[in-house]
């Protein structure tokens, strides 16, 4: 799929300029006036239009690193999904912080955001803007009958699926399109969370014997991949739709870890410059330092964790350090730093405790994410800047311990010896030996959001994780400067969800601010 990334270009901007075209179901009459009804021709056509549904998650424009951004109002790197989707997920919570003082970023670790925020404004367009081109694939392959384009189609619509299932985790009523509301002056309407996961569900469940096998091609969306997001939605069904669905969880569940992916044998291979060799990768997002440019993404993620006195080319293979990301001591406490091989941090001139965020040496930083290959040699492209390290967005270890939880919470179907099973394998991995086996009785709720944290840590997953078990607003946890306090303090409920940007209730009347923002 990389290869596609950098041929597709001006295609999908040039069908949505034209769309009043679709509508009318005729050919235009200048022949040169590019439309989806001349730019599909072959194949290869449709496959490239594929990737740039895949590349709204990697990248932020048509060109790349800058140029002709997606969206306007916010600086294109900023406005890149994976930088954005990340900082909601991770600088929300007790595993980041970070030391810049670009506009608001600091309102979503101290949880004092407004729905006037650039960045969670731009994540939600972020979201529809994925949507908006996957419902014009969607509408233009709709009936194709070649066995290929069919495939192309279905992935379409999974990754229609995959970001409305971002849309009901962060903003939980968002505004709704579908290939049905063919282009033109509309309101959008207002879904409910509730019938959104009803949506979510059913699409993934009509799309999955449409999709490919596990592990057919690197890069693109298999039935594991639709099985994943499946298994989220239902493991976290309590809280979007405030119904139980462990058991449902746990049958989706099965089919991911009974399939062809396996754990990779070195827990780092996840997170290298050849992690597409790595069996554990269900769902990437996909870089390459030469193809697929951006400031946004992993070229973010790595640079912002590289400062102070850590190694940047030797260690990380990039030639920038741009001194921003590091963790909370609370992250750090979870881990036995002696045995634990998934304890990725640099302390080398860095305090455990942060007293000031803006200062790069408060707080340890993170090495986990490396544009080096796993032996230690460079990439294959061995760019500066830009990288060839693949974003982990679904692994299976990922499944392992969601397996795990839902059978803790009383999902029918598993079992709590597979369960234990499932986890001493991890900590095998990251201990090197059975020493940090745990036991039956070691095996509680308490225990698998702490072992998510360690496991799982900067992929995206936290913010998610401690809503699902209660402890992200209140004060039942706390961690340094939530709540814009250094010792943590007790933030409101509210906040379990973000604020629809205001920006989008003024230019929609049929939208409605989620409570008490």
């Amino acid at each position: 799929m990389k290869k596609y990334i950098i041929q597709l270009v001006m295609v999908f901007t040039l069908i949505s300029m034209s769309g009043c075209l679709n509508d009318l179901d005729v050919e235009p009459i200048d022949p040169n006036l590019i439309t989806s009804a001349n730019v599909y021709e072959t194949v290869e056509d449709y496959k490239k239009g594929l990737a740039k549904l895949y590349a709204t998650f990697a990248l932020s424009g048509q060109q790349g690193p800058a140029g002709l951004p997606d969206i306007e109002g916010i600086d294109e790197g900023f406005g890149n999904y994976l930088r954005q989707y990340w900082n909601c997920q991770e600088l929300t919570t007790d595993e980041a912080v970070l030391s810049w003082n670009d506009a608001t970023i600091k309102d979503l670790h101290w949880h004092t955001w407004t729905a006037t925020d650039v960045f969670i404004g731009a994540m939600y367009s972020r979201i529809m803007y994925s949507v908006a081109l996957c419902n014009e694939f969607i509408r233009v392959t709709e009936g194709n009958e070649d066995p290929d384009i069919s495939t192309f189609h279905a992935e379409a619509r999974f990754l229609r699926a995959l970001a409305y299932s971002h849309a009901i985790d962060m903003f939980g009523n968002p505004s709704f399109v579908t290939e049905a509301d063919l282009p033109g002056a509309f309101f959008p309407e207002q879904i409910s969370r509730a019938d959104l996961f009803d949506y979510i569900e059913s699409e993934l469940i009509a799309i999955e014997d449409d999709l490919g096998d596990p592990r057919f091609e690197y890069g693109r969306a298999d039935r594991a991949a639709a099985w994943m997001v499946l298994a989220k939605l239902y493991l976290n069904a309590e809280v979007y739709i405030g119904e139980p669905k462990y058991t449902e969880c746990i049958a989706v569940l099965d089919k991911i870890n009974n399939s062809a992916y396996e754990l990779a044998d070195d827990y780092m291979h996840n997170f290298v410059a050849d992690n597409h060799t790595s069996p554990e990768m269900i769902l990437p997002i996909t870089y390459d330092g030469i193809n697929t440019q951006s400031y946004g993404g992993m070229v973010y993620l790595l640079h912002a964790q590289i400062g102070g006195s850590m190694p940047t080319y030797d260690l990380m293979g990039t030639g920038e350090a741009w001194a921003g990301l590091r963790t909370t001591s609370a992250l750090v406490n979870k881990f036995d730093l002696d045995n634990d091989g998934r304890a990725l941090f640099w302390t080398d001139g860095q305090s455990l405790e942060i007293n000031d965020i803006g200062l790069f040496t408060d707080g340890y930083a993170i090495t986990k994410f490396r544009n080096r290959k796993l032996n230690g040699d460079p990439s294959d492209t061995d760019q500066p800047v830009f990288v060839d390290t693949d974003w982990p967005m679904f692994r299976l270890a990922d499944a392992y311990l969601m397996y795990a939880e839902a059978v803790l919470r009383g999902g029918s179907g598993g079992s709590r010896a597979q369960a234990l099973t499932y986890v001493n394998e991890l900590r095998e991995r990251a201990y090197g030996d059975a020493s940090g086996n745990i036991t039956n009785a070691q095996l509680t709720l308490d225990f698998i959001l702490d072992e998510r944290g360690r496991e799982l840590f900067w992929e995206g997953h936290r913010r998610t994780d401690l809503i699902r078990f209660g402890v992200f607003t209140g004060s039942e946890y706390l961690w340094p400067w939530k709540g814009n306090v250094q010792e943590g303090a007790p933030s409101s409920s509210h906040r379990d969800l973000f604020p629809i940007p205001s920006a989008e209730i003024g230019a929609n009347p049929n939208l409605e601010q989620n409570p008490d923002y």
